[in-house]
């Protein structure tokens, strides 16, 4: 127990910042309205590529024999590249929508 509370101590600058975040952010979301949710994380969600470069950069720092690190930058390529294009799938789904109709 005394452990967990010299942790708290030493790292209370994090955790304020972490709660502020989380209150900030909390208050910024709720307040989009429910027409530009969608477009705007379709946009974040493509823009998580830099999770995949990062994910390709620590795989090829990976010592050979380091299993978990490859195994987790493994994943984190696999996940990162499946939102970035559930990303644009939904970017173009939402554009289609503002395209006018042929007529018959």
């Amino acid at each position: 127990m005394e452990n967990i509370f010299s942790i708290i101590a030493e790292n209370i600058e994090f955790i304020f910042l972490l709660t502020l975040m989380i209150i900030v952010g909390f208050e910024v979301i709720s307040n989009v309205p429910a027409v530009l949710h969608t477009p705007l994380m379709s946009g974040a969600n493509a823009i998580h590529g830099v999770v995949i470069v990062g994910a390709i950069i620590v795989m090829g720092q990976a010592e050979s024999d380091d299993y978990l690190a490859l195994t987790l930058g493994f994943l984190a390529v696999i996940l990162g590249t499946l939102n970035v294009v559930g990303g644009f799938v939904v970017t173009d789904r939402m554009l289609e929508m503002f395209k006018r109709k042929k007529k018959n």
